[in-house]
């Protein structure tokens, strides 16, 4: 008898999910804790619980340690990110954001102006548009001459079962002519009896 799949969704009833909390918890640290000794990798887990109160599991290097790795890490990643999400809550409209592509192209000595990709990408549409229909076609054609093929094979096919049949009827006719030539011969035999003394 298996276990039913529970549906994930938050648990209303507060001491349900503190003890989900607790038990899932405590299964995810132990799972931490198998990946780290299986793959000799340093694991970090953080689990902050709806009241606020703050789980922590580290294996191999210090929980520190592994922090600072991945800050360093990523610290150009998340750079760019809050430089984008600042710039473009900043910047509103289309045209702006176009503007900034513009100049940012402009800046990177690349001599494309946004209109000239807006053609380009035109140019890219209508090209992609014209392979997909050519695709199509070529696939119908393929399509109409598979149904031919098969048509001419069900022809064939129809012509075989023909064949078969005259041939199973014949050889039904001459076994039937070989068991009625052996009953005439049985009938022909002379019969000898025994003599008795």
């Amino acid at each position: 008898m298996g276990r039913k799949k529970l549906e994930i969704k938050r648990i209303e009833k507060k001491s349900s999910r503190q003890v989900t909390f607790s038990k899932r918890r405590s299964g995810l640290i132990e799972k931490a804790r198998q990946l780290s000794v299986l793959c000799d990798a340093s694991v970090a887990l953080l689990v902050v619980s709806s009241s606020g109160k703050l789980y922590s599991f580290s294996s191999g290097d210090n929980l520190v340690r592994i922090l600072h790795r991945y800050e360093k890490q990523h610290a150009d990643d998340l750079k760019a990110l809050l430089d984008l999400q600042s710039k473009s809550l900043s910047y509103g409209s289309h045209n702006e954001l176009l503007e900034l592509v513009e100049s940012k192209l402009v800046e990177s000595n690349v001599g494309v102006s946004v209109d000239a990709l807006v053609q380009l990408e035109g140019h890219l549409e209508t090209a992609l548009s014209l392979t997909r229909a050519r695709k199509t076609e070529l696939m119908l054609k393929l399509v109409d001459s598979l149904k031919e093929k098969e048509k001419l094979l069900k022809e064939e096919n129809k012509v075989l079962a023909s064949q078969m049949e005259k041939n199973n009827l014949a050889g039904a006719e001459a076994d039937n002519m070989e068991i009625a030539r052996a009953q005439i011969s049985d009938i022909n035999l002379p019969v000898t009896l025994p003599l008795l003394n």
